[in-house]
């Protein structure tokens, strides 16, 4: 059963292998001129030799009908020999020439046994080579068709080495047995190149298949190399490669473009109350809708974080820019389902062109970021395009940062205190620190300047160690009554080490802990939530007294109340500016007021400047206030006066607690 099985695999055709059936006939397809070109001309010689001893239908008429079959399939081999089958014609196709070998083997064997009788000892041993040599010939053609060689060699050796035997000739009958071993021989051959041909071709596939498998996995490698995997926008690894290539393109031609920044404003925000899943979704949606914005020439990025690039491949006029950008920014502002909720956010973008904003990559991207940083200071939601201005600004700042990083900030920083009163007593409760730099060169830089250049250096960590040492030594020779308002970084709280370091100056001060009050805003808070609560609860369990600074500006101020270990609440100064004609910013004092009551917390209410602001938030329920009605930042040196003379206050000063 098993050799039978085996007879049957070699005489059929391996349909479950399309690959070895397409290069069987691509391979049997080089050798037909040969096989055809050897049965003609062989055929002619036997036909000529027995012209005179053969009848003519076996010596003409056979012969040239042989001969016109072999030239018939010749012409139609050269006019499809460039044919592409499918596999599902390619089976048939090799079925057919099976069968076609089958029938030529039967053929050609027919006419020489036919032939054979006719003529001379030496014409009868001519027919018996030309079988011979003809289907060896034939079998080394059919060498990649393992079925056809097979059918045709059993054919041609059973049916002439039977037909030799009965002869009785003792020469033919050797004759018979040679062709008989020959031709196992060559079966023996015929298994063996095929196997070999069936292995070259296997592995050629394995090779194939790993060859795609390792394009495949360096596609897959190159996608996540080049690819944002959250958004489906190219990342900051393509957005540079892009950058860079169009930098050069330009400088050859004499060309420009234009590099665009986005960055969202309120993003960490749904970070921070729906958690950062519901963040992810946010940018996923953020992506769709850069990437419906795409068109030829431009084309989007995702930097990192919430913060993505875009690049106008030919330059634009500016108010093609201002409307590109508009249009960018009026997409980001549309609302965004989250966890439920609605959420609210906007996108600045900043342009700078090459190469007039600059002629380098690097200063390309850096006078976009510096037209980004524009927007988000006072135009959030809108394009901001790179200008001479915004040049002025990052000359000053340079010039900043490098006086900033080699100043000596013992002697150079300085403190300014203003009175925080309680409007009930009359009496000052405590003094916000506020701090100040003179720089030989510069002269007096302004608080806003240098403490954003230094929260971006992080020389801020220097600068609060500084003040708060200066700070706690002029507490320490007020009265025991009055607290001190420290005001912190993000960067002061963004690690637990850091916020020790706080603790530590404080208590080596020797300045009780409830004396200090430690003030953060909003903005602070929520860069980094959940690290902010840690340092912030750290301060709290030390004895310090933790205040949220400028409530009502952020976006979720209500969000951290509640989440926080907050003692006090400081009313921002853009609400006190028209409380004594407003009646909508007298019910948000109101509620801040009431609010802060339920909750158990103080209230401090900032930005008074008149007696009448002072009379509404004092009805509206305040007492802790702020503001120049009730005195001005002074010099540590002043404080003294201040308590003694201007308000009226006698302290014993002087004395240490």
């Amino acid at each position: 059963m098993v050799r039978l099985a085996r007879l049957k695999e070699a005489l059929s055709v391996a349909e479950g292998d399309p690959e070895l059936v397409r290069s069987q006939l691509q391979a049997f397809g080089h050798q037909i001129p040969l096989l055809y070109f050897m049965l003609f001309v062989n055929t002619v010689a036997v036909a000529v030799t027995h012209l005179r001893s053969a009848p003519a239908w076996l010596s003409i008429y056979i012969p040239v009908l042989l001969c016109a079959v072999c030239v018939i399939r010749c012409v139609r081999w050269w006019r499809v020999r460039r044919r592409v089958l499918t596999h599902d014609k390619a089976v048939p196709e090799l079925r057919r020439l099976i069968w076609l070998a089958g029938i030529f083997g039967i053929a050609f064997s027919a006419w020489s046994l036919l032939l054979f009788p006719y003529g001379t000892a030496y014409e009868q041993a001519q027919v018996a080579f030309y079988m011979a040599t003809t289907v060896v010939g034939c079998v080394f053609c059919l060498m990649h068709l393992r079925a056809a060689a097979l059918l045709l060699l059993s054919i041609v050796i059973l049916s002439f080495a039977t037909f030799l035997v009965f002869t009785g000739y003792p020469v033919f009958i050797a004759m018979a047995v040679d062709m008989t071993l020959v031709g196992l021989a060559l079966a023996f051959i015929i298994e063996l190149y095929y196997r070999t041909f069936a292995g070259v071709v296997h592995a050629q596939r394995e090779l194939q298949a790993s060859q795609q498998n390792t394009q495949r996995l360096s596609d897959d490698n190159f996608r996540l190399a080049s690819i944002d995997s959250l958004t489906d926008l190219p990342n900051r690894r393509s957005f540079f490669a892009s950058l860079r290539a169009l930098s050069e393109q330009a400088l050859g031609s004499g060309g420009g473009f234009n590099v665009g920044l986005i960055d969202l404003d309120g993003f960490k925000q749904v970070n921070d109350i729906y958690g950062h899943a519901s963040g992810d979704l946010v940018l996923q949606e953020v992506g769709l809708r850069l990437l419906a914005l795409a068109e030829p020439g431009i084309f989007f990025a995702r930097l990192g974080g919430d913060e993505f690039g875009v690049l106008a491949q030919h330059q634009l006029s500016n108010e093609t820019l201002v409307a590109l950008g508009q249009r960018i920014c009026d997409a980001l502002s549309q609302p965004y389902q989250v966890a439920g909720n609605v959420a609210e956010l906007s996108g600045t973008i900043g342009w700078a062109a090459f190469p007039e904003a600059g002629t380098t990559v690097a200063q390309v991207f850096e006078r976009a970021d510096a037209a980004l940083y524009v927007g988000k200071e006072s135009r959030r939601g809108t394009p901001v395009i790179f200008s001479t201005e915004h040049e002025t600004r990052i000359r000053r700042s340079s010039l900043v940062t490098q006086e900033l990083r080699h100043a000596d900030l013992e002697s150079e920083l300085f403190l300014e205190f203003q009175p925080i009163h309680d409007v009930l007593t009359q009496r000052t409760i405590g003094m916000e620190a506020l701090g100040r730099w003179h720089n030989a060169r510069l002269g007096a830089v302004k608080p806003e300047e240098f403490i954003r250049i230094a929260e971006r250096t992080e020389l801020i960590l220097r600068i609060t160690e500084v003040l708060l040492r200066k700070a706690l030594d002029e507490v320490s020779r007020w009265p025991s009554e009055l607290y001190l308002s420290f005001n912190l970084s993000a960067i002061d709280i963004s690690t637990s080490a850091r916020a020790r370091r706080l603790i530590d100056i404080v208590l080596a001060s020797g300045v009780p802990p409830h004396r200090v009050s430690f003030e953060i805003t909003e903005t602070a808070v929520t860069r980094d939530f959940e690290q902010a609560h840690s340092a912030l609860t750290m301060i709290k369990q030390a004895g310090c007294r933790v205040s949220l600074d400028d409530f009502g500006t952020g976006y979720s101020s209500l969000s951290y109340v509640h989440r926080l270990p907050f003692d006090t609440i400081k009313i921002d100064r853009s609400f006190m500016t028209d409380v004594d004609s407003n009646s909508a910013s007298k019910k948000i004092v109101k509620s801040v007021l009431d609010l802060c009551g339920n909750l158990g917390l103080e209230c401090v209410v900032e930005g008074l400047e008149t007696s009448s602001q002072a009379e509404v938030v004092k009805a509206l329920g305040a007492r802790a206030v702020q503001g120049y009605l009730f005195g001005r930042p002074m010099r540590a040196s002043a404080v003294r006066a201040y308590l003694q003379t201007a308000l009226g206050q006698s302290y014993a000063l002087g004395a240490r607690p």
